[in-house]
């Protein structure tokens, strides 16, 4: 998760919102893809941290599904990006902070527990839960404090 908040803040440092994702694989603890935010600096809606760690994942492995490897992420994916980590068909998801308004894995959408699902992965999450939260809460506090200069 320590990598995963590095590309949080190198996000944050982009005026991204500060979410980061990294993928491991479990055999021997490497990371193979990492990635925070882009949607602003791509101009592009889908540019999540997660969607980005599973392109450069799978491309990396030269295959759309990539079955023994695990996601870190700062906080809940959307429902957006948990269907996407459903149809690489990822092993476990690790979760920082937990997102109740935008969240779609144990909130919202709760996209795995579907019937229409076909790869529910193993999810953990509260990992490094202060840490995750507190960067998103400080982005979103010089955010707010900006707007009213």
């Amino acid at each position: 998760m320590t990598a995963a908040l590095e590309e949080a803040k190198c996000a944050a440092d982009r005026d991204e919102v500060p979410i980061g994702a990294v993928i491991v694989d479990p055999r021997d603890g490497r990371i193979v893809a990492r990635a925070g935010n882009r949607t602003r600096e791509l101009n592009d809606p889908s540019a999540h941290a997660e969607i980005l760690a599973v392109r450069a994942a799978c491309e990396r492995a030269g295959a759309q599904r990539i079955p023994d490897y695990d996601l870190y992420v700062t906080l809940e994916p959307c429902t957006m990006c948990a269907g996407a980590i459903s149809f690489a068909r990822i092993r476990r998801v690790y979760i920082g902070a937990l997102d109740a308004k935008g969240g779609g894995i144990m909130h919202g959408a709760k996209f795995y527990d579907q019937p229409t699902c076909h790869h529910r992965p193993e999810v953990s999450s509260g990992i490094m839960s202060h840490e995750c939260s507190a960067i998103l809460k400080a982005f979103f506090a010089k955010k707010r404090a900006k707007s009213r200069i």
